[in-house]
């Protein structure tokens, strides 16, 4: 399947590096996960201590599903008047970090993470990365498609085979 990139839409590459500051930049991402052979998707509120995203939750799927498998975690933002948005992509192990012992999980658990979900948070969990992946784009000035237009995609934008 060929890959197109619209004529009015510039997408840069992101480096590592870029990649980290702009998850340094934010505290609510999402976490996706397999859950008896589903994909299961979860807003977290994190915190970045170095490479590691650090996040917490209560007893439940995420406890109970998420140390030790390989999850994806997503952070993007949209600035609708300047028509710039960014998107990274965490991939790798999470790992249970409450009970863990010695100087670095006792550092992973002064993470400044608040989550807003209603709920006692106690349990620390992180995902070491494997892989980080990001993009960036821009509408080009002239004519702007925005997100109302779905209704009217530019002709040729969504071709079927």
């Amino acid at each position: 399947m060929e890959r197109r990139v619209p004529a009015d839409q510039s997408i840069e590459v992101l480096s590592p590096e870029e990649c980290f500051l702009l998850l340094g930049s934010r505290d609510l991402g999402r976490i996706a996960f397999s859950v008896e052979d589903q994909p299961e998707v979860f807003p977290i509120n994190y915190a970045m201590e170095g490479r590691l995203v650090v996040f917490r939750t209560a007893s439940g799927t995420k406890l109970d599903f998420v140390p030790k498998a390989r999850v994806a975690f997503e952070v993007d933002d949209w600035d609708p008047k300047l028509g710039i948005g960014w998107s990274v992509v965490v991939k790798g192990f999470a790992e249970g970090v409450t009970r863990n012992r010695g100087r670095t999980a006792q550092h992973i658990r002064t993470a400044p993470v608040h989550p807003v979900a209603p709920g006692e948070r106690w349990q620390w969990l992180a995902i070491q990365p494997s892989e980080v992946s990001g993009r960036r784009f821009q509408l080009r000035a002239g004519p702007q498609r925005r997100a109302r237009d779905w209704r009217r995609p530019p002709p040729g934008d969504y071709r079927r085979s």
